[in-house]
């Protein structure tokens, strides 16, 4: 029994608090402690966890340069406390106990705290809070109308950032585009770190890739201006948002960087792990797993974090067949998914998912982008393509129709680009990657060559 100041039984004094993911990230003090709060959103990232009651939660995070933080949340608040130096409260670790909490039903009976966190929940004047309480969804108006302020409060300041921005960008086209050029050009960091603090990370990531087109080789001004005019496109979606059709408002809030909660009917299928591969950003590594309902057909993104030491969640083979449920997110083409129950164990694939050509993933990618205009690439797979060198690059053709789509950049100076044509050898195979504007940018490839003995295709080569 967890024992309150002055021996009596700790409980909460109002409604148990159900927090949402968005409500836990918005207390983040920065951009920073947010993306690291979310990778530390997983069980997996924490030894000695317990709950001594609804909402309450203690943990341990051996982050591996030191001693290990303890840290405690009680969401009836919410109040927290943790052993790291975090200068603006509440920390990372904070943030990703709350998070926990958030998905993690009520204990049928509380359980013991170890000492460090006995002490801190028999002192409830010591307690550090971390913002308003929150209320659970329908407990009364009070608690919903604190939830509508701090959106309302954070779609201000969005929207402010976004009016900066649009100024900044005429300011950019009547000066023109050779400044840019330049490089003490220092106009994108600037912006960017203008869009962090109206808490607007979408805008800002897309500022950044701006400082990086100057860079890029010939042809740059023209690309500039596409990736401006994209912006610029984005910054008004969200200035009239209140005028446009439910699902492009949400990829648009999406876009802009809100968090929002995997929602519609859950579907259960037997889903083939397409592709999985990790990408630094900051120090935080994001993991992305492509799955593939083998009987709805539909594509599934899971996107994973990984706090600095420590891998991210979803370490799914690929080539595997998992039996589970997926629940899907609002906006962007409704790709991304999370990944709900499992049932029994994974199975081994007996052949390639079905593909098309490179006329028809083309014309997929361009349906997609009728429903977000700014997306860099949508998931297909080929069928019977081989790999030719094409001038300075190389392209992958089409065996029966002779379609053709070029390889991405970014894919060139991978490894992965010689094992694809390696498997090849000249002769058509089955490939999955990501198409888009800058070209196709191939992650597993199937040929007959590397079944082995499994039937036609049936291993899977990844290409990362």
């Amino acid at each position: 029994m967890v024992l309150s100041h002055g021996g009596e039984p700790w409980r909460p004094t109002g409604p148990v608090a159900r927090l949402t993911a968005e409500q836990v990230l918005d207390l983040a003090p920065d951009e920073g402690t947010r993306g690291s709060g979310r990778a530390l959103g997983s069980a997996d990232a924490w030894s000695d966890t317990g709950q001594g009651g609804p909402g309450v939660m203690w943990g341990m995070y051996e982050g591996g340069d030191g001693a290990p933080c303890r840290t405690v949340v009680d969401a009836n608040g919410p109040f927290h406390t943790c052993s790291c130096p975090a200068a603006k409260p509440p920390c990372a670790h904070v943030l990703g106990l709350l998070l926990i909490v958030s998905r993690t039903p009520a204990p049928a009976r509380a359980e013991e705290p170890p000492p460090w966190a006995e002490r801190w929940l028999a002192d409830p004047y010591g307690r550090v809070t971390a913002g308003p309480p929150l209320a659970p969804a329908g407990a009364g108006a009070s608690g919903g109308g604190a939830a509508a302020r701090r959106a309302g409060r954070r779609a201000e300041r969005i929207t402010g950032g976004a009016q900066e921005l649009e100024q900044r960008l005429i300011d950019l086209l009547r000066g023109g585009l050779a400044a840019t050029g330049r490089p003490e050009y220092g106009l994108w960091e600037e912006t960017a770190a203008r869009m962090v603090d109206a808490q607007a990370p979408g805008l800002a990531g897309r500022v950044k890739e701006l400082g990086s087109v100057p860079a890029s080789g010939p042809g740059w001004p023209a690309r500039l201006l596409e990736e401006c005019a994209l912006l610029h496109l984005l910054d008004s979606a969200w200035l009239g948002r209140d005028r446009l059709p439910g699902p492009l408002a949400a990829t648009v809030r999406t876009r802009v960087g809100l968090t929002a909660s995997a929602e519609g009917p859950v579907v259960r299928d037997r889903w083939l792990v397409l592709a999985r591969y990790d990408s630094p950003d900051g120090r935080i590594v994001t993991r992305r797993t492509w799955l593939r309902g083998t009987d709805t057909g539909r594509t599934a993104l899971l996107l994973s974090y990984g706090a600095p030491g420590r891998a991210p969640a979803h370490a799914l083979p690929v080539g595997a067949v998992i039996d589970a449920e997926v629940a899907r997110y609002p906006g962007g083409g409704r790709l991304r998914a999370e990944l709900g129950e499992r049932f029994g164990e994974p199975a081994v694939a007996t052949a390639p998912p079905p593909g098309g050509t490179a006329a028809e993933a083309v014309a997929a990618y361009g349906d997609a982008l009728r429903d977000d205009p700014w997306l860099d690439a949508w998931p297909v797979v080929l069928r019977d393509v081989i790999p030719a060198p094409s001038g300075d690059g190389w392209q992958l053709v089409g065996a029966e129709d002779g379609s053709a789509l070029p390889v991405a950049p970014a894919a060139l100076s991978r490894p992965g680009l010689w094992t694809l044509v390696a498997l090849s050898g000249g002769g058509p195979l089955t490939v999955f990657g990501e198409c888009g504007h800058r070209g196709f940018d191939p992650l597993v490839a199937w040929c007959p060559e590397t079944a082995g003995g499994g039937g036609p295709g049936a291993e899977a080569v990844a290409l990362t």
